[in-house]
């Protein structure tokens, strides 16, 4: 259950200079925190706002998302808890914001892709980084659930951290089923990490993305 009634956030942008900026939410991985994210803002498009959040669950000296059954395997009361106190923050900022897309890391990528399974129209646009899908946790997986999505996949094959089963899984229904508007980039020799080759390539994705007001469709 999280275990505080407002997420931690560490902002890019003071309070007074958010309004009508496009909204980044940044999910880092298993057992870090906020701070993963520090230098992200410099590397996207110029006025974006990032915030990033800080896991309910604390875990190895940093936080977790939800508890597992394995790498990549949420259980699916704990991802669906943090996912509705996630939706319950974003419902306080993201009428601020321009578009909200929302940008995930290993096990924030699970986390992000939770949310765009759960409410697809919310985001703008998912940024899904070295991970997996949040598999067999209560999503729908039906085709077309991301239709129209701007969704960016980034890693390196021969990341030894995520089960190879679950990538090849996320790969096929990204492809084949989704419907979202999929970008997807290899990074050799990259392994369970970021690239500044990546960064740039995110970059270019998200200033392409139309706008779109929150939890709506694409503005006109």
């Amino acid at each position: 259950m999280p275990n505080q009634p407002v997420p931690v956030i560490r902002w890019s942008a003071d309070e007074g200079e958010r309004t009508g900026t496009p909204l980044v939410v940044a999910l880092h991985g298993r057992g870090a925190d906020e701070r993963s994210f520090t230098g992200l803002a410099p590397h996207l498009p110029s006025g974006t706002t990032v915030a990033s959040v800080r896991a309910p669950i604390p875990e190895g000296g940093g936080y977790a998302w939800f508890a597992n059954r394995g790498i990549g395997r949420p259980l699916p009361d704990s991802l669906a808890e943090t996912s509705d106190w996630l939706f319950g923050w974003l419902d306080t900022v993201e009428a601020r914001h321009s578009s909200v897309a929302v940008f995930g890391f290993s096990g924030g990528m699970a986390m992000a892709g939770g949310l765009v399974l759960a409410e697809p129209r919310r985001f703008s646009a998912a940024v899904l980084l070295s991970g997996t899908l949040p598999w067999d946790a209560g999503l729908s997986e039906e085709a077309g659930r991301l239709a129209g999505l701007p969704l960016f996949w980034g890693r390196d094959t021969a990341d030894a951290v995520i089960p190879a089963d679950l990538v090849a899984r996320t790969g096929t229904w990204l492809r084949e089923r989704s419907g979202a508007e999929l970008r997807e980039r290899i990074y050799p020799g990259m392994g369970h990490g970021a690239s500044v080759q990546e960064l740039r390539d995110i970059h270019d994705f998200l200033a392409a993305v139309p706008p779109r007001a929150p939890g709506g469709a694409a503005a006109s």
